[in-house]
């Protein structure tokens, strides 16, 4: 149980995740990331900060804060992977036809993960959704374990250091840049999507322009 302290006005979910932090501290900080990361829709990214709020007040060690978060971060995008990894093809073969995923788009998948991989699983840690499939959409391509890790331990710690040091360090203006954050975050998502609608619709006009080629 966390000792009260004075603490800024908090917005939002960091307000309503205050009870959770107080009563499980430290707990709570490593649990709620490392659900997150392999695929659970919880409040990872916002008890990180909400925990580094706390830290900055004497309420939790920053230290410890950003270990847990890392360390959390780095194993739940792990088993992710490996959910991907030993079910992923398995359940895209049993149903994949039922949401038009077949084995040629998921070779397809694969070899743009191989190309682009490393820079999406950093920049994925920052991009909401994309964060808590990434690991499992990385096992299910087939990418080469060693290389996921070395990239997602990169990504979890520029991702850690970037919300610790803006929850330990925002002080009174934590309101303005938690909501700052939401809008940055929701840009980031639309902008992903965009890229994402590209990219497939780059690999269609290259599939008909081949046909065309083929039948001509």
């Amino acid at each position: 149980m966390i000792a009260a302290a004075a603490a800024p006005h908090l917005p939002g979910v960091l307000h309503d995740l205050e009870p959770t932090l107080d009563h499980y501290g430290y707990l709570a900080v490593a649990g709620f990331v490392f659900i997150e990361d392999f695929g659970v829709p919880v409040p990872g990214e916002t008890i990180l900060i909400l925990s580094a709020v706390y830290a900055a007040t004497g309420r939790l060690n920053i230290f410890l804060v950003a270990l847990l978060g890392f360390c959390g971060a780095v194993l739940g995008d792990n088993l992710g992977f490996a959910i991907g990894h030993y079910g992923g093809h398995a359940l895209v073969e049993r149903y994949g036809r039922y949401v038009f995923l077949t084995p040629k788009r998921i070779d397809k998948a694969t070899e743009f993960f191989e190309h682009h991989g490393g820079k999406i699983i950093i920049a994925a840690r920052f991009i909401e959704g994309l964060r808590q499939a990434n690991g499992i959409i990385a096992g299910t391509t087939g990418m080469h374990w060693r290389r996921f890790l070395i990239f997602n331990i990169i990504g979890a710690a520029l991702w850690v250091g970037v919300w610790v040091s803006v929850g330990y360090f925002s002080g009174s203006h934590i309101d303005t840049i938690y909501n700052d954050a939401a809008r940055y975050s929701t840009y980031l998502a639309i902008a992903a999507a965009l890229f994402i609608a590209a990219v497939i619709a780059r690999q269609v006009m290259r599939v008909r322009r081949e046909r065309g080629a083929a039948e001509s």
